[in-house]
């Protein structure tokens, strides 16, 4: 049985992370409920260095440690140096509290190496061994996480502390200054206030609908007066699918600000749009944590952990319109569409009555 005995006031407690920035959002209702439990504490999150934008401008966080993944790349020593610094940074934080929400060994050894009277981490079945056990003073099970969204999988780490006020909100944070870029851009292509974002793309282009249904979609809506910004990241790929796409609209009500974006001034656009329309990524995760209306296209990544969290709209999902493979036999490098079974209509309706 895991030992819930209430927690001594901590001064310090550390987040441990190390994945893509989706992940990194979805741990924001673990720091708002150990900021709404201690708000004392000071909270800080190790990560990699990479994905900070997301939880940069959050104000519940006192300091971001990061993993720079592009140390490896500057030599051994030079590599060696920068590890032994962040290790030598975390342990004179004399944290009292670590939760270690990551999988990994880099993970779990800085976790020890903290010195943190209280260390908690997941027991996960393929790290069960002295070693992993080591790192940690108490494990938590897993064994229901495959019925659990990704939220409540990181909450359930935060069990042993005791009987805690849990926030399930996920929180998605940006600097005025951010909405001030976004605004001026904005501002020289006149576009009208009830503007909605659309983001097409992903880094894995297996999560995304093909452009001539995008594109169907938006030519829909233009048609009924609504203005549209495309987005996507600064990948030439996801770049050019959205030049695609624009190529078979109409030029009127869109334009394209794909790639000119950091991921809080994305935010910023997102959280001023009166709708969101997207697939499965960082952005429609966004949306659904700054409550904008969205129409998320969710193909097959697992549903149960990914689906946008608490969101204020539609998750139209590919696998009501055909068979979909397993998730876990996905060559994440095909060229399939696997959203290609989502019909326009579906979409223009959802879009439609969202707005109406």
């Amino acid at each position: 049985m895991m030992n819930s005995a209430p927690v001594p006031l901590p001064k310090r407690i550390l987040v441990i992370k190390l994945r893509h920035h989706g992940d990194m959002l979805l741990t924001t209702p673990v720091i708002n409920t150990l900021k709404q439990n201690w708000p004392q504490a000071e909270v800080d999150v190790l990560l990699y260095h990479e994905t900070r934008e997301m939880l940069s401008a959050n104000p519940a966080i006192a300091r971001l440690m990061t993993i720079d993944r592009q140390w490896k790349k500057q030599g051994a020593a030079v590599h060696l140096k920068h590890e032994w610094q962040l290790m030598q940074q975390l342990r004179a934080r004399q944290y009292d509290v670590v939760i270690n929400l990551a999988d990994q060994w880099r993970s779990a050894l800085a976790t020890r190496w903290t010195g943190a009277r209280i260390r908690l981490g997941f027991d996960f079945p393929k790290r069960r061994g002295a070693l992993w056990r080591f790192c940690h003073t108490q494990l938590v099970p897993v064994t229901g996480h495959g019925k659990l969204h990704t939220v409540e999988q990181n909450l359930s780490l935060l069990e042993p502390l005791g009987n805690l006020q849990t926030s399930s909100q996920v929180t998605m944070s940006y600097n005025a200054s951010d909405w001030e870029h976004v605004e001026g851009l904005l501002g020289q292509q006149a576009v009208p206030n009830d503007f909605i974002v659309v983001q097409p793309t992903s880094r894995w282009f297996f999560k995304c609908w093909t452009e001539a249904k995008m594109a169907a979609t938006i030519s829909a809506l233009q048609a009924s007066g609504y203005t549209l910004v495309l987005t996507s990241g600064p990948d030439k790929r996801e770049q050019e699918m959205v030049a695609n796409i624009l190529a078979q609209c109409p030029e009127e009500r869109v334009i394209s600000l794909a790639g000119q974006l950091t991921l809080r001034q994305l935010a910023a656009l997102i959280d001023h749009a009166r709708l969101f329309i997207g697939v499965d990524s960082v952005p429609m995760h966004m949306a659904a944590a700054l409550s904008t209306p969205c129409v998320a296209l969710f193909g097959p990544s697992k549903l149960t952990f990914w689906r946008p969290w608490q969101v204020q709209g539609k998750v139209i999902w590919a696998g009501d319109y055909g068979a979909l493979p397993d998730p876990d036999d996905i060559d994440t490098k095909t060229d399939e569409r696997y959203l290609d079974l989502i019909p326009v209509e579906v979409v223009i309706n959802a879009t439609k009555e969202l707005l109406s």
